[in-house]
Formats: structure tokens, C-alpha cells, sequence
């Protein structure tokens, strides 16, 4: 039957309703905060960056930033919002002065949308101006005024205050990660040189730029090639080395200080100009993955009113440096061709070090090229007759929107495959299915990812063989059961990442998923547990006598029971790697031959789980 279309269902929605509305249209996914692309990072980024835009215009060195449970507030320096205006610059949508190229020059926010959506999706929001002596206060709660205060006098500095407390209603029992938070800080710091950011009272600063960016990420990929070589000149900033220990490639790529993540035309220049001006360097036509593999880079770069892809300008979609000016892709290639020629005859000693590695990667390459060509056709095999991979309809059709919530859950056995797959979201999350547990595949070359049909399968899956910036899943989810099997799985595909793949580790992609160990029930009410702790909180809330399941493996937990658990109350831990830690270092320990020292920590860390299971006993 079709149903009546009249003027009746036509409505027009106010500024804060489609926003609440839409919420993805403006900070992406929302999330609770586990994925470091989750909206409420975003809500951060977006406030910082107007007070990013004022440092560079010469207003403010120092950025304030503090984090109290769900509260964030953010102080800058300087010239603060012209009085009048507060209102309208966080509450009427396309006003600002960010439309002004006089006031703000290749600034990140040029649609004046951002510090609007942090409004409408905040329970609560002040933003409070200071300048010249005076000050103005306004507060809002989910878009609405709720304050106005007049123009007082002040005795405070010039600048901008916005706090705000992320609404519950949009983004659930959200939290925020101090490393994902201190992540996007010292990005803030790398690209601008002479800024200061106190964070929660630790002081955030860099003075060499993409150089130190590189210097404090480097660690997990072993020894360098190579010194670090950086280039600065007008509008481009780059740094770039190769690793001895990894694979694939990986880059840190920005575009008027904003981190697009998933690259974009200056990224792929840049890309583009370093093997040509290595191939006419050495007169030799060496094969692109010949001269990539292991790079570690940085890129950064401004451009006068930028087009990106979304509203969370991951990805950079503009062709030319400024409106009918030069293409990015000539500009980029020109700085880089001149810098890096020079640059490579005047340091032999890293010219030589480079072409060393180029003649061993095509060695590597040429060693493995029969191995892919059978491991691809085995892959086609597979994708007839096998149904390791139930893959979601988002890479069917042209639904952009959901490319954040792209979701591959990698399960063990056919039963917690089938639960996934019965109660999934088909169109954003799919499940591939292990059979038995994988190889240990530390120390081992990457000869053995074609040569494991596990994990032959898996990586193309994911389609991560040649290039990281084609994964075709945004949240990788091992889903394991909570026993010690489950745990050792958790560990051997934590360990085939980190060994073939850190970089997707670093980029937080890797997720552990929690499910519930116990289900506490009357017949009224049904609480599912995750812990010991939750467990005897659930007993007293529920009172006389509940029934109490404990689930042994995801087998068990019923398909309808499961879309509790990937759906919008999804629990998941991201796998994260401390900056200090060394990835070979890592997986020696727990991965390695057996040592004394990992029996003694097995051992101690038992002891401390045995007693705090006997505390949650006595409690």
C-alpha cells in the first residue's frame, strides 16, 4: 500500500534538532569512547580546534585542557569571541568569522559547524569570552539557552573558556582514554611549534615538529635505517626514515593541523613524489612496494579552504593548494623532488643505507611472489566454497556514512560464528570464522601469511596484503570466549597483528570484545554481568533469589541475547600499545620460548586474580 505523501510530512528541524538527529552527518561515529574516532573525541578536537586557529593567527602560545570523569573543559589565550557574538557562534548555524580569509588563513574549521554540534550534543555547554577587560557567559543545555549573562568586568586574560559534558541520551555510559586524549594533544603540539598544552596539569610541548613526531613513534618498529629526515618549507612539512623490523607502511598525514586519518590527495602526493625521486636519484626503476616497505612518515601540509570527505575531515578531498591555484599533487611533488635530491647527495651514508634496503625488500618480494600467486588463488578457492567470511553489505553499495562502523568480528568455531551471525548488523558488521587455534607466528617471516591458510584468509579479508589505506574494515573484533583457550586465541591473533601488521595495531583498529559471564534474573528483570563484581551487584539488586547462568563460552548466549552485546551497548577493548613499549621486546616476553621470568609473572599475576575473586566473595 502507498502511503499518503502531503504537505504534512514535510518539516523543517532547527539547527540543534538535525544535528541531534543526524549526529553521524557532523562527529561521525558515536561509540563510548573505546575507538579513538568515537564522537566524543571528535567533540574535543572540534573546540581545540578554534583554539588552534587562534595560535596560529598569532593569538595565545598556552592551551588549557582539562578532563574530570565526563566533564571537559578547554581554556586558550586569545583574542577571545567578539562579546556580541558568543551566542551566535555557538548556536546559529554558518556564522562565524572562519568565513573571513582576512581573519583566519587556512584555518581547520571553515564551515563554522563544529563548535555548534559539541553544543546540541551536550547536556551541558558554557562557553564564557573574555576581551579587553570584559566578559560574557552564556550556558546551553542540548542546544537550548538556558543562561545569558550580561557583559561583565574581569580581571582574567583574554581568550576563549568552553566546557561541556557530552549528553548520556546520544552517547550512552560513555568514557573517555587518557592515551587517545593525550594522542590528539601532542599532534596539536608536533604541527605547532611554540604552542604549549597543559593537560590535566602535565605539560605537553614540542620544539622540532613532525621530526619529534616521528622520534616518539618509532620506538615499537625497532631500529632505523636511517637518521630522520625532515624538511620544512611555506606551506609543507614532512619527516620520514625506514624501519628494520616492519612491514607495510605507515603515515601521520595533516592538513591545516587536522589528523586525516585516512589520507587523502596530499598523502597519496606525497607518497607518489618519494618514489619518483628515489627511482630518477638511483637511475634505476625500482618497484614502488620496493621503495615504501617499512617507511615511517609524517606529512603536513596547508591549504586555503580545504574540501574534505566529511564533517570529520578525516580525508582530504581537495585537488588544488588554494581555489584555482596549484594542484596539490605538483606542489608536493616539486618541494619534495628538490628537498629530498639534495638531501640524498649530500648524505651518502643514508643513500646508501636506503638503496641497501630497496635491493632487500625486491629480494623479499621476488622470494615471495610464487607463494602470493598460489595464496591468491587459494583465496578464490576459499571464497566458492567456504564461508569463513559472512561480509557485510556496506562495500556492496555506495552508503559512505556507515564506513566507521564497519565491523569484522573474528570468532572461534562454528556455534559463537553462527550467534554473531544470526544477531549481527548486516549492513556495517560481518564475522569470519576460525577453525582451531592459530600458529604462533612470532619470529616467523611474512612467508608464513600466505602459507597458513588461516591466516592467508584472513588477510584478505581485510585486504591489508598491499596497502593499509584499502582495509576494508574499520573495527577489527577478536571475539574469543572468556576462558583460558579463549585468552591464549586473544593472544595468537594479537601476536600475528603486532608481527605482520603494528601498524594497524597503532592506528586503533584492534579491539578485544566483552561478552557477559554471567546472566542474573527474575522474572521480572534480566541483568547481564561482565565481571565477579557485577555479578554480586546484580544478586543485591535483584534480591531474593535470582537464577544465575554463567556462560562458559559465546556458544552458548543465544542469538537474541548476542544483539544486546553488538549492538549499541557493544563493550569493546581497544589494543593499545604504551609509547615506550618495544613491539619485539613485547612479544619476546609473551610470546617467546619459555622463560623464568614469564613463569614468575604467570604466577604472581594469578595470585593477585585469586585474591581479588575471594574479596568479591567475602563482599
Amino acid at each position: 500500500m502507498v502511503q499518503d505523501y502531503t504537505e504534512d510530512n514535510i518539516r523543517s528541524l532547527e539547527w540543534k534538532e538535525h544535528i541531534r538527529m543526524r549526529p553521524g552527518m557532523y562527529i561521525g561515529k558515536l561509540g563510548d569512547g573505546a575507538s579513538q574516532d568515537d564522537g566524543i573525541y571528535v567533540m574535543i578536537k572540534e573546540v581545540i580546534d578554534n583554539s588552534i586557529d587562534e595560535f596560529a593567527m598569532g593569538g595565545g602560545r598556552v592551551i588549557e585542557i582539562n578532563i574530570e570523569e565526563k566533564t571537559v573543559s578547554i581554556r586558550d589565550y586569545g583574542r577571545g569571541i567578539p562579546l556580541g557574538g558568543v551566542i551566535d557562534c555557538v548556536s546559529k548555524i554558518n556564522t562565524g568569522a572562519k568565513y573571513d580569509s582576512k581573519v583566519f588563513k587556512k584555518s581547520v574549521g571553515l564551515n563554522g559547524v563544529g563548535s555548534k554540534a559539541v553544543n546540541a550534543l551536550s547536556s551541558y555547554f558554557v562557553t564564557q569570552s573574555i576581551r579587553n577587560g570584559e566578559t560574557k557567559i552564556v550556558k546551553f543545555s542540548k542546544g537550548n539557552l538556558i543562561e545569558d549573562r550580561k557583559i561583565e568586568k574581569t580581571d582574567g586574560k583574554d581568550g576563549t573558556i568552553v566546557t561541556f559534558i557530552p549528553d548520556s541520551e546520544v552517547f550512552g555510559n560513555y568514557h573517555f582514554i587518557k592515551e587517545y586524549v593525550e594522542k590528539l594533544l601532542w599532534n596539536y603540539a608536533f604541527l605547532n611549534t611554540g604552542l604549549t598544552i597543559k593537560y590535566n596539569g602535565e605539560r605537553i610541548f614540542a620544539k622540532n615538529g613532525l621530526r619529534d613526531l616521528l622520534e616518539r613513534n618509532v620506538n615499537g618498529n625497532g631500529p632505523t635505517l636511517y637518521p630522520i629526515v625532515h624538511i620544512k618549507e611555506d606551506d609543507l612539512e614532512f619527516a620520514f626514515t625506514h624501519s628494520t623490523k616492519q612491514y607495510g607502511e605507515e603515515y601521520y598525514s595533516f592538513v591545516n593541523g587536522q589528523h586525516t586519518t585516512q589520507g587523502g590527495t596530499h598523502q597519496s602526493a606525497f607518497r607518489e613524489a618519494i618514489v619518483k625521486t628515489i627511482r630518477e636519484f638511483y637511475k634505476k626503476d625500482f618497484d614502488t612496494s620496493d621503495i615504501r616497505q617499512s617507511i615511517l612518515a609524517a606529512i603536513s601540509i596547508k591549504v586555503g579552504e580545504p574540501v574534505f570527505e566529511s564533517q570529520t575531515k578525516t580525508k582530504l578531498g581537495s585537488q588544488h593548494m588554494d581555489p584555482g591555484g596549484q594542484t596539490i599533487r605538483n606542489y608536493v611533488n616539486d618541494v619534495v623532488k628538490r628537498h629530498l635530491d639534495n638531501y640524498l647527495h649530500k648524505n651518502p651514508e643514508t643513500a646508501d643505507s636506503l638503496y641497501q634496503k630497496i635491493l632487500q625488500s625486491q629480494k623479499e618480494r621476488k622470494d615471495l611472489a610464487g607463494i602470493k600467486k598460489l595464496a591468491r588463488e587459494s583465496v578464490k578457492k576459499a571464497s566458492l566454497h567456504n564461508k569463513k567470511l559472512r561480509d557485510c553489505k556496506v562495500h556492496y553499495n555506495t552508503n559512505h556514512e556507515r564506513r566507521l562502523d564497519t565491523t569484522l568480528f573474528i570468532t572461534e568455531g562454528d556455534s559463537a560464528s553462527g550467534s554473531i551471525t544470526k544477531s549481527r548488523d548486516v549492513q556495517a558488521q560481518a564475522v569470519f570464522s576460525l577453525k582451531g587455534k592459530p600458529l604462533n607466528c612470532f619470529g616467523l617471516s611474512k612467508k608464513i601469511v600466505y602459507q597458513n591458510e588461516e591466516f592467508n584468509l584472513l588477510q584478505a579479508a581485510l585486504n591489508i596484503d598491499e596497502d593499509l589505506e584499502n582495509l576494508r574494515y574499520n573495527n577489527i573484533v577478536i571475539a574469543t570466549d572468556a576462558d583460558v583457550d579463549g585468552m591464549h586465541i586473544r593472544l595468537l591473533l594479537m601476536t600475528f597483528f603486532l608481527q605482520f601488521y603494528p601498524d594497524l595495531v597503532k592506528a586503533g583498529h584492534l579491539y578485544i570484545l566483552q561478552t557477559p559471564l554471567f546472566r542474573v534474573r527474575n522474572k521480572k528483570k534480566t541483568i547481564y554481568c561482565y565481571s565477579e563484581e557485577e555479578k554480586q551487584a546484580a544478586i543485591k539488586k535483584l534480591v531474593g533469589k535470582p537464577e544465575i547462568t554463567r556462560f562458559k563460552g559465546l556458544g552458548e548466549i543465544s542469538p537474541d541475547e548476542f544483539k544486546h552485546f553488538i549492538g549499541s551497548s557493544i563493550r569493546l577493548d581497544p589494543v593499545l600499545l604504551q609509547r615506550e613499549s618495544s613491539i619485539k621486546e613485547m612479544m619476546s616476553f609473551y610470546m617467546g620460548k619459555n622463560t623464568p621470568e614469564r613463569q614468575i609473572f604467570i604466577i604472581d599475576n594469578l595470585r593477585v586474580e585469586m585474591d581479588k575473586l575471594e574479596e568479591a566473595k567475602v563482599a
